[in-house]
């Protein structure tokens, strides 16, 4: 079994209240489908299935290594440099997202 070993790199245990999108989505008004957050500095981004991938972009420029799904219901983190998917406990709260502008 695959574990992730960059637990030690996640700073944000405590989701925020609400956001407003993907963070790079709003500066150039393109649409987001699922939003992500980065656990190491809190960064929004949208998910691969969105036009801009800005989760992974923000990952690979970064080198933060896990992010965790903001959709409501989904409790998952990934980490991108070893490719496995997780629940981390220590990372609590529910964070009120708009709806998505591709209507996923």
């Amino acid at each position: 079994m695959v574990a992730c070993t960059h637990l030690d790199q996640v700073r944000v245990t405590q989701l925020p209240d609400a956001v407003d999108g993907c963070e790079d989505c709003l500066l150039t008004g393109e649409p987001w489908l699922h939003l992500r957050i980065c656990l190491e500095c809190g960064h929004v981004g949208c998910c691969d299935d969105s036009p801009n991938r800005h989760a992974s972009a923000h990952s690979r420029s970064t080198s933060h290594p896990i992010i965790r799904s903001l959709e409501p219901g989904e409790v998952w983190s990934w980490c991108f440099f070893d490719q496995v998917a997780m629940r981390i406990p220590e990372v609590q709260g529910e964070t009120r997202i708009p709806p998505s502008p591709l209507g996923g």
